[in-house]
């Protein structure tokens, strides 16, 4: 199997598993605050890791310790607005919002990197695009949900933006910093810099009277954050700072939009939602879209 192939299949792994946080999380949050769970997610994941950090203390770097941080930066950013603004917007115009990000990513990379992205991953982005659109509008209607999003664009939604402008920042620089520095500093870096971030700003936002803090400890959310800490954060980093760097930022972006599909077939089956047609149709053109960015390089590029 080629190394890039590899990659492109341990990233769709990786968001299969972001795809079950969302089932998990929501169940979670009924007995923690969202910043305050967010840094104990991040903390067990810290945790674990320090041993194997240790052992490769000497990557450690002026330059590769301020890489993984502004990489933490990026990675916070994202999870926290899209957190805030799931309390003042609709998840499904969460979720479109959020895909926008599949679109900055190549106008990133072509300004960061001086890489123009491939046709073909642009084609496949406008599939995915619709399809995000499809499937976040499957429950409310295509119209309805268009006219929501024109009309009543609130802070919620700006939140969500500023979510999608930071992880496709955080996807281009991964890309970028990986390539540069060692595996271990970059992975601590971001893990840590989030953890501190999420404990300083639900410190901030309890002071403000904004979130209060609450953490109540049971079974339920014992299960969360080992599910989270675990798999969509050490496991999921892991595997993003290790083999994002096989393949380009934009189809690395292609990749995370199958987050939504993952999200609502965990959400059928775990949560029992109904999956309407048009949202079925979505999904397949986030497949899509996929497909001709992998299988259409040879044609279009």
């Amino acid at each position: 199997m080629r190394k890039e192939r590899k990659s492109e299949l341990i990233l769709i792994f990786s968001t299969m598993l972001w795809g079950g946080t969302f089932a998990v999380v929501k169940q979670s949050l009924n007995d923690s605050s969202p910043m305050f769970f967010l840094g104990w997610r991040f903390l067990i994941a810290l945790i674990i890791l320090l041993p194997f950090v240790f052992k490769n203390k000497n990557e450690f770097t002026l330059k590769s310790v301020l890489s993984g941080s502004l990489l933490g930066v990026f990675y916070f950013l994202g999870f926290a607005t899209q957190t805030v603004g799931l309390k003042y917007t609709l998840a499904t115009k969460s979720a479109f919002i959020t895909a926008i990000s599949v679109a900055l990513v190549p106008i990133m990379q072509t300004t960061l990197e001086k890489r123009a992205p491939k046709r073909s991953s642009l084609l496949g982005i406008v599939f995915v695009l619709i399809g995000v659109l499809f499937l976040s509008s499957g429950n409310t209607g295509l119209l309805k949900f268009l006219s929501d999003l024109s009309s009543n664009f609130n802070f919620g939604d700006f939140l969500t933006l500023l979510c999608a402008i930071s992880f496709a920042a955080y996807i281009v620089y991964l890309d970028i910093a990986s390539s540069k520095y060692g595996f271990w500093v970059i992975l601590f870096m971001q893990i840590t810099v989030t953890a501190i971030l999420a404990f300083l700003f639900a410190a901030i936002f309890n002071s403000a009277g904004l979130e209060t803090i609450k953490f109540d400890l049971n079974k339920s959310l014992i299960f969360g954050l080992i599910y989270t800490s675990l798999f969509t954060t050490l496991l999921t980093t892991i595997l993003l700072t290790k083999y994002q760097k096989d393949i380009s930022p934009t189809k690395a972006a292609l990749i995370y939009s199958l987050e939504p599909l993952f999200a609502t077939v965990f959400a059928f089956v775990l949560l029992g939602e109904t999956i309407s047609g048009i949202a079925a149709i979505g999904a397949l053109l986030i497949m899509t879209g996929l497909i001709i960015a992998e299988t259409f390089e040879k044609y279009l590029d």
